[in-house]
């Protein structure tokens, strides 16, 4: 598999975001910073490095396009063949990724273009495993619980893993939850100022059946059924009857998950997709070409 096009995300900006993490790990702004002091001095100037990324655990492989715009920034004749997708399930031992290039920069660029896919890949597997312990009964969704300035790309890792991503931020979605519900007086009344400012879609967070059909009454469009067991989820579901999609969330863990979706559900949010999945562990070797 060869190199591939361009890697394009609305929202995000790859040579940005590659330009501020490089000049974190370089140091600019320190005293004496800007530079990669180990490789400048071991390194020879003119040595070329050949390497493979690989995969030391069963993943669902995600962020390798950014990888590659880290090795590309530092030199940019760098040779990079791309040996898996981003999105696919790979065997432990699996090669991901080829690079060869001027030794300096490539080992530079190492740590940084480990540490995006190492966090992406394990966004990507966890969700994997959610997916795939919901057989297909409800849609996952990832949630706003992200590592500020990375949200774009830990959405995009729960993408690779098989989920749909909620909305992005603030501005796409109204949703009301019980801050939003005990300052209007009510869920009917939330909705309904919401409903009255224009807003489409308006998500809202019920705790009770009782709150079901003010929040529906009052033009709420999707439903978020809080911390809710299967049982009262799937009593929920039928008193919604289809009237509007309705979301499980609150405390969803991998070994609960399954029951959850079994209720009827249309959806199952998790937020510890993006907040409390671990690094997959992927290394990368080098040697002098």
């Amino acid at each position: 598999m060869t190199d591939q096009p361009a890697f394009s995300l609305q929202g995000f900006d790859l040579p940005a975001f590659v330009r501020a993490t490089l000049a974190e790990d370089l140091g600019e702004g320190w005293p004496g910073g800007g530079r990669d002091v180990t490789s400048e001095s071991v390194i020879p100037a003119q040595a070329r490095f050949a390497g493979v990324m690989d995969s030391r655990d069963a993943i669902t492989v995600a962020g390798l396009p950014i990888a590659a715009g880290f090795f590309r920034a530092l030199d940019p004749e760098c040779v990079i063949e791309m040996l898996v997708q981003d999105g696919d399930r790979v065997a432990a031992g699996t090669d991901l990724m080829r690079i060869t290039g001027m030794g300096r920069a490539l080992l530079t660029a190492e740590r940084s273009a480990l540490n995006t896919v190492q966090h992406l890949s394990g966004i990507a597997t966890m969700t994997r495993q959610y997916v795939d312990a919901m057989a297909g009964k409800a849609v996952l969704l990832d949630t706003r619980k992200t590592i500020p300035g990375l949200r774009v790309l830990e959405k995009y890792a729960t993408r690779m893993g098989g989920a749909t991503n909620h909305r992005m931020g603030l501005w796409d979605a109204a949703m009301i939850k019980d801050n939003h519900v005990a300052i209007a007086g009510g869920v009917g009344p939330a909705v309904a100022r919401a409903k009255a400012a224009g807003v489409e879609r308006i998500i809202c967070e019920v705790d009770h059946l009782d709150q079901i059909e003010p929040a529906l009454s009052a033009g709420a469009t999707h439903l978020l059924l809080d911390n809710m067991g299967p049982e009262m989820l799937a009593r929920a579901v039928a008193q919604v009857a289809g009237r509007v999609p309705c979301e499980a969330s609150g405390g969803v863990r991998l070994d609960t998950i399954a029951a959850i979706a079994a209720s009827g559900v249309d959806y199952v949010s998790v937020g510890r997709l993006t907040q409390s999945a671990p690094a997959a562990d992927i290394g990368l070797d080098f040697a002098e070409v």
